[in-house]
């Protein structure tokens, strides 16, 4: 059963983490509470007071930040100097800016991307992961996602989306240069569309019409870090989450992994698991969404076990 959240950060603010990048971020719930590091999706979405629905207040002192470029976090939408490298650096600034020594990382989508970059690289100050709707952002996905295997599912959709693009241009490059363009109207326009076409199919209920997702929050700053992360492979050699799976055999880590999630499809979350030993896997009756009722209950009653476990 979700707590009753009253979604107050007990601390907020700015965290400059480079000359350019200034990084939002909210401390919520239970400052002497268990550790958790919240990890959004995108790149580029940012998080949300619903995204505080997961966390028990009085059990989880949990970080939230807005990655590079993202939502609140300034420059909004910027490109530059924004790699995955880049938000690595950034974590164990913000973990050492606040004070915290290792926590529990749960992420989502891009979230579960980052999550698992971070503990290759950190697994020292990784406690636990609890993972959602696995992209291990490898040839494999970003050719599901963007090259055209969306379009054997929603047809529709896809047409929609690629016939913005004129023939024998890239659909990520093209769209990526029009939502830079300095005209605004240009911008807002591919920008919109990128992020109604990722609407159209994001959960498992129905959505009458994705244009009213998109007011809940910054599709513009997903919509440009999306095409700019999908376009330089993420900014990481192919299949490095799974090359380097060894470095985090050892940590905790729950899968709670859609069914039915056309973002990321369960082939992806199967995998890691099986090369995962320390790892369980919990496939629910959901699509994307972090908020598809199975899902959240997973992602809820995950949290508590991996985090009773390791006392």
């Amino acid at each position: 059963m979700t707590a009753e959240i009253n979604n107050q950060p007990y601390q907020k603010g700015y965290i400059d983490v480079s000359e350019q990048h200034s990084l939002y971020f909210e401390l919520y719930g239970n400052p002497e509470g268990i550790p958790v590091l919240f990890l959004h999706g995108g790149p580029g979405a940012g998080f949300s007071d619903k995204d505080k629905q997961f966390f028990d207040e009085k059990r989880y002192n949990v970080i939230f930040f807005d990655q590079r470029g993202s939502s609140q976090s300034k420059p909004f939408g910027s490109i530059e100097n924004n790699t995955t490298q880049d938000l690595i650096d950034d974590i164990n600034k913000i973990l050492d800016h606040l004070g915290f020594e290792s926590v529990y990382v749960f992420g989502g989508s891009w979230g579960s991307t980052l999550a698992l970059v971070y503990a290759i690289h950190s697994p020292a100050r990784v406690k636990g992961l609890i993972l959602r709707g696995i992209w291990l952002a490898n040839r494999y996905g970003l050719d599901h996602y963007m090259n055209g295997g969306i379009k054997h599912f929603f047809p529709d959709v896809w047409e929609r989306f690629a016939k913005l693009v004129p023939e024998g241009e890239n659909p990520v490059s093209y769209y990526l240069t029009q939502m830079l363009s300095d005209d605004e109207e240009l911008s807002e326009k591919y920008a919109y569309e990128w992020a109604y076409y990722e609407m159209s199919f994001y959960t498992i209920n129905k959505i009458a019409d994705p244009a009213e997702s998109l007011k809940s929050f910054s599709f513009k700053s997903m919509a440009i870090l999306e095409a700019h992360y999908i376009k330089n492979d993420c900014f990481l050699p192919e299949d490095f989450i799974m090359n380097n799976i060894d470095k985090i055999a050892h940590i905790k880590t729950s899968i709670v992994q859609g069914r039915y999630d056309f973002i990321c499809p369960p082939a992806q979350a199967f995998r890691l698991h099986s090369k995962l030993k320390n790892s369980e896997l919990h496939i629910t009756i959901a699509g994307h969404s972090s908020t598809d009722e199975e899902t959240k209950k997973a992602l809820i009653s995950e949290l508590e076990r991996i985090t009773t476990e390791n006392k």
